[in-house]
């Protein structure tokens, strides 16, 4: 093979980073954000195999990711986007405070550092 050309099953790096380049940052946000809420549903037990890869823990660190990211990035994405991943955010944090046997205290569930105390 010439150099040029990667192995099979090699990364090309350069064509990522080409790639990468080419999506505006709004795209970036709300990918990252549309994929923890998904991870987060997962672990909330909110999926059609429901308990099987249910883990609060996990669910409470990604909610809380995604709190952070919301908040730090809500004002560079426009309110077109951030209102609908901000409904999300609510809805797992009422899933998990729903989902968790021993209640957090009022503000201190997860993500309400940055939303405030969610209510349902």
């Amino acid at each position: 093979m010439s150099d040029a050309t990667p192995e099979p099953g090699a990364t090309d790096f350069d064509a990522m980073t080409r790639d990468i380049a080419e999506v505006p940052a709004v795209e970036v946000i709300v990918t990252v954000a549309v994929n923890l809420m998904s991870a987060a549903a997962v672990k909330l037990g909110l999926t059609e195999e429901g308990d099987r890869h249910k883990d609060l823990d996990e669910a409470r660190k990604l909610v809380h990711a995604l709190a952070g990211l919301l908040d730090a990035g809500a004002t560079e994405i426009s309110s077109f986007h951030a209102a609908p991943l901000r409904d999300g955010l609510k809805s797992l944090q009422l899933a998990f405070r729903e989902a968790s046997v021993v209640a957090d205290e009022p503000g201190q569930g997860p993500g309400e550092k940055y939303t405030g105390q969610v209510f349902g």
